[in-house]
């Protein structure tokens, strides 16, 4: 069945294409939850309410763009509306620690997608909800600052700082990640070991 095929059969109310269409996004869709909310309970009736949201409004949807991305917008505002339920969003305090360096980011990180999650649902809900917005959704500072009621500054202030602690956390567990280089080691060992 075709994403047309499929949206125009929930649209007649059927429930096997409800649950097709259900399975196809919940997932991802689950993961977009929670990366706005600490507890996967929230994140799983934000999903919930989300869905029932989309089936709703399915009549709405003009096939213009992607589907999945209308989706998300659903999903990401019922997102927000949980956490301004759950946890306070004000912006956040610095709480940065300032003894660790910041460091430029690379590829070479020895986290595991989950541990990288962690670090980013460990931030203050302030810094957390606008990286999640600017750098994973793909939304300006204007439309942040529309959608959690702030001004366009303290959206790019707050992305500022989320993205120094982010370097300063991603420092400390990659220091912890990395196995200890040994005191003396010759050019041969270095390079049959990656180090060199």
């Amino acid at each position: 069945m075709t994403e047309t095929e499929l949206i125009a059969a929930c649209r007649q109310g059927s429930s096997r294409a409800q649950k097709q269409l259900y399975e196809q996004f919940s997932g991802l869709m689950l993961s977009v939850c929670l990366r706005y909310l600490r507890r996967r309970e929230d994140a799983e009736e934000a999903l919930i309410v989300g869905f029932t949201k989309v089936f709703r409004a399915l009549d709405q949807y003009r096939h213009e763009g992607s589907f999945e991305g209308w989706i998300r917008r659903i999903v990401v505002n019922e997102a927000l509306g949980m956490l301004r339920r759950k946890e306070p969003l004000h912006m956040a305090i610095d709480d940065l620690t300032y003894d660790v360096p910041a460091v430029a980011a690379t590829a070479e990180s020895q986290l595991s997608a989950d541990d990288m999650l962690a670090l980013l649902a460990g931030l203050p809900a302030g810094y957390r909800t606008v990286f999640n917005l600017y750098a994973l959704e793909g939304y300006s500072h204007p439309e942040i600052g529309e959608l959690l009621g702030i001004s366009e500054g303290t959206s790019k202030s707050q992305l500022s700082k989320a993205r120094g602690m982010l370097q300063r956390r991603l420092a400390v567990a990659n220091s912890e990640a990395r196995p200890a280089a040994p005191t003396t080691s010759s050019p041969k060992e270095l390079y049959a070991t990656g180090r060199y």
